[in-house]
């Protein structure tokens, strides 16, 4: 069996006496797919925050295609290859659609040499996310759908091999809810992706996802396939109350 590309063990994380995170680990293979599900406050966004290098972990440790990202700042985790959205969108609001994708290519692992290979480059990445006719307006304009469609092609943009999608499809209608699914198989298939996804839209997570670690007060309480997370009863007690 290969290595896999993404490995946490052990992931802990304190802030002051509040433990986000306690002793979490799982594996993410190359091309895979996988949710991660809980409650608000169940440590979604702290264990994203510990993967890019926003944070640093309290115990425990991330590997990425088996080297550790100990000690390495978010621009470097990236250029090993890890791309990230934000749950609040966070584009250079006054730089166009397209040089926010140039910046991200030249700037993360893809390190495009110039504007005119970045540009190339990545104009795939807007027909792919529907972004091509707003490629030249600035990006602060753009719809809260297309503010998140241009957090996900700026994470693909830097060459990103593993994409961490923090609710990318919060807020949306379930018409671009179903357009995003799609839109996601397709980059994971045109640029061998690998995506871990957050999401609180469940029936898209059971959709998109081969495996989903749940959650919960930080703690990690099952991993498994959408029907064993459907099925499994810590799952179904944390979610529903005891008596489920």
């Amino acid at each position: 069996m290969s290595a896999p590309l993404l490995s946490v063990r052990g992931l802990g994380k304190r802030f002051g006496g509040l433990v986000a995170l306690a002793d979490v680990s799982f594996d993410v293979a190359e091309g895979e797919t996988v949710g991660v599900m809980g409650a608000n406050g169940a440590g979604k966004t702290t264990l994203f925050s510990l993967i890019a290098g926003n944070e640093r972990p309290t115990t425990g440790r991330i590997e990425v295609d088996g080297r550790s990202t100990a000690g390495l700042s978010p621009d470097r985790v990236c250029r090993l290859g890890v791309g990230r959205t934000f749950q609040i969108v966070k584009p250079f609001p006054a730089l166009t659609v397209r040089e926010n994708l140039r910046t991200a290519a030249m700037f993360g692992r893809a390190a495009m040499p110039n504007a005119a290979v970045a540009d190339r480059s990545t104009q795939p990445v807007l027909d792919a996310l529907g972004l091509a006719d707003a490629a030249d307006q600035p990006a602060g304009t753009l719809t809260l759908s297309g503010q998140k469609r241009l957090e996900i092609a700026r994470a693909v943009a830097t060459g990103a091999r593993v994409v961490l999608l923090d609710e990318v499809m919060a807020g949306l209608t379930p018409t671009e809810v179903a357009q995003m699914l799609e839109t996601l198989r397709r980059l994971r298939a045109s640029h061998g992706l690998t995506l871990l996804v957050i999401e609180h839209v469940m029936r898209a997570l059971m959709d998109l996802c081969a495996r989903i670690v749940v959650l919960h007060h930080g703690e990690c309480i099952a991993i498994g396939t959408p029907d064993e997370i459907g099925a499994d009863p810590r799952v179904l007690s944390a979610y529903l109350g005891s008596s489920a």
